[in-house]
């Protein structure tokens, strides 16, 4: 998860280790670290741009979370978006999100050098 301001300064870049989860979940995990991380500096604004288009969608009303694992996730996320007086959840492609990426991949190297 990266946390950029306006002019695309990296202000947090943080990962860990989920285990077994599906995209969806790691995404949902990544957006409720993220929005935690920023609630201390108290945005006017925040955009948050996500490579899940399912966790876009449901988190932006569109589709439904149908998923039993997805719905506390969906929930936890909700209630911590209405600490912001304006958000606005944007889908972009895994191959402009490698800063994002890169994290999670760190985050994979690094345990699995430690299961070894």
């Amino acid at each position: 998860m990266v946390i950029e301001d306006d002019r695309g300064m990296r202000l947090r870049g943080l990962h860990r280790w989920l285990g077994a989860t599906t995209i969806n979940e790691a995404e949902y995990h990544a957006l409720i670290e993220g929005l935690k991380a920023v609630s201390d500096w108290k945005p006017d604004r925040l955009e948050v741009y996500l490579d899940s288009k399912l966790v876009v969608e449901q988190m932006n009303g569109r589709y439904r979370v149908k998923s039993a694992e997805l719905a506390p996730l969906f929930k936890q996320a909700s209630d911590l978006l209405k600490r912001f007086p304006q958000v606005r959840i944007t889908h972009v492609e895994r191959a402009k999100n490698n800063g994002a990426d890169a994290l999670a991949n760190m985050a994979i190297d690094a345990h699995v050098k430690k299961s070894k």
